[in-house]
């Protein structure tokens, strides 16, 4: 059995990778689809199939998905073009006869305020319409996310937020990554939406507290309301559209967008999923 995932050589599919592999999928059974043929030097080393085709290439696609059985999309960043491009690889599955795509959306892509779940949204319809079996994998927030204000609270002491009381169910990015292999891997997995998600949904003070056993000091929750965030973010220097994606995303924090804790992940992986001060102990 062939399997193929985009964004190969990034932070998600790396680990993917890595898991499919630790799971004991043989390396010639999984097709890397890249950009940049270079940088999956490492994938090719190990015996993995590279295949370069970018996103919204159809034909280079297409030909890169011959012979393949399952596809693993991962949701590419580029916003504004992101549901364009996701098409095209849905597109280009069609027409090379994979057999199932699994998809990393995001928490209730169909039905929250998350600034990010439109574009989710469109791309799942497109997978649901395509004709494909399919999975959706809705992944919450990574661990990894937090690794700037851990950074910064280890310069400065403080935790800046807005966003109230709001709570992430965050899990390591590794956490989700043994997910999609796990998915990919075959199984009862046709026409399933995952919520997943960690095991505990953190508050900020929360993150300050974990913060502090990590650093060995302590970190002082700053709350904020969105005008004096975005402020400070743009005091710091922040690029002006990242603080706009910022202070919006601790709005939808506050509004609960990423509070749900399910069983999914950890039912999937089947054990606990890496509670949040392992997480970040391993960002330093």
């Amino acid at each position: 059995m062939s399997i193929a995932l985009t964004g190969a050589t990034g932070a998600l599919g790396s680990l993917v990778v890595d898991a499919l592999l630790t799971r004991g999928t043989p390396a010639s059974d999984i097709v890397a689809l890249v950009r940049d043929a270079d940088r999956a030097k490492a994938l090719a080393d190990l015996g993995v199939g590279v295949r370069v085709a970018p996103y919204g290439d159809v034909p280079a696609l297409a030909r890169a998905l011959d012979g393949v059985d399952r596809l693993l999309l991962i949701s590419g960043p580029e916003s504004g073009e992101r549901v364009s491009l996701h098409g095209s690889v849905v597109t280009a599955a069609q027409q090379a006869g994979v057999g199932f795509i699994a998809y990393t959306s995001a928490p209730h892509a169909d039905d929250t305020v998350l600034l990010v779940a439109p574009d989710h949204a469109a791309t799942e319809n497109l997978i649901r319409a395509s004709g494909l079996a399919y999975s959706i994998l809705r992944n919450n927030w990574y661990h990894e996310n937090y690794g700037a204000h851990l950074k910064n609270a280890e310069a400065t002491g403080k935790l800046f937020s807005s966003a109230g009381t709001g709570r992430v169910a965050s899990a390591s990015r590794a956490d989700y990554a043994q997910a999609a292999a796990i998915v990919l891997a075959g199984g009862d997995h046709d026409g399933r939406v995952y919520e997943l998600s960690g095991d505990v949904a953190w508050t900020f003070a929360d993150l300050a507290s974990v913060m502090g056993e990590v650093l060995g000091r302590p970190v002082e929750l700053v709350p904020l309301d969105r005008e004096s965030h975005t402020a400070a973010l743009t005091a710091a220097g922040i690029d002006p559209r990242f603080v706009g994606f910022l202070t919006q995303l601790d709005a939808d924090i506050a509004e609960g967008a990423l509070a749900e804790a399910t069983a999914d992940l950890s039912r999937l992986i089947g054990r606990p999923t890496t509670p949040l001060i392992e997480g970040l102990r391993q960002l330093r």
